[in-house]
């Protein structure tokens, strides 16, 4: 780890061959964290410069980016979104430089059933359109740390995992109407008919083709 501003010219981890994966957190992550942490005036300067450090949680976050490169999905800016709120908040945590030890202060309000109801909706009716944690935290009128808890706890997935569910849900019905393929990859966000074909395959065991062929 290497807090934002310092420098490292190199890093030697032997004769072994080894693959890495380089995460960068900008200043900006940390700022939905101040009121959920009860944190002071904490940024990324603040982290300690640490090397050789096992953090299972950072290495989960890293694999959920690395798989989403590899393996785009219909809600890929969703996970980096909510994975670059959830590093931050491991480094401030776990990792500061101030030796920061709280846990997060509980918000006065959890997802209940009504703000649970607005954010399902407000889903349904932008499915074919750009979905933010944080347009979904607004509509929840929660902090976009908060909310993401909330809503994992209230449908037991993560507000990325459910979008992007809900996408192959709708290309699923979509098939089914006869829609072309490149259409339907459109409307449901993924970024390519390729990316679309491959995430319908992980998901139903078949390429979105096959499925139409079943249909008919």
């Amino acid at each position: 780890m290497r807090p934002i501003g310092r420098t490292c010219d190199e890093a030697r981890i032997g004769s072994a061959k080894v693959e890495a994966l380089h995460l960068y957190v900008p200043t900006v992550a940390f700022a939905p964290l101040m009121d959920d942490y009860n944190l002071p005036a904490v940024s990324g300067h603040s982290i300690r410069q640490s090397c050789g450090v096992r953090d299972e949680l950072i290495n989960q976050i890293g694999l959920s980016v690395l798989s989403e490169i590899m393996s785009p999905t219909a809600a890929g800016r969703m996970l980096v979104e909510t994975s670059s709120l959830m590093l931050a908040a491991r480094l401030a945590h776990s990792h500061s430089e101030t030796e920061l030890i709280r846990s997060p202060i509980g918000s006065g309000h959890g997802l209940d059933g009504g703000r649970l109801r607005r954010v399902l909706a407000y889903v349904e009716e932008h499915l074919a359109e750009d979905i933010t944690v944080s347009n979904l935290a607004k509509v929840a009128c929660l902090s976009v740390f908060h909310f993401t808890r909330a809503f994992a706890a209230a449908t037991g997935v993560p507000p990325n995992r459910y979008v992007s569910r809900r996408r192959l849900e709708t290309a699923r019905a979509m098939i089914a109407t006869g829609s072309s393929l490149s259409e339907i990859a459109f409307n449901c966000q993924f970024s390519s008919q390729s990316s679309f074909t491959r995430a319908f395959r992980r998901a139903t065991g078949m390429t979105p083709a096959e499925y139409r062929r079943t249909l008919q």
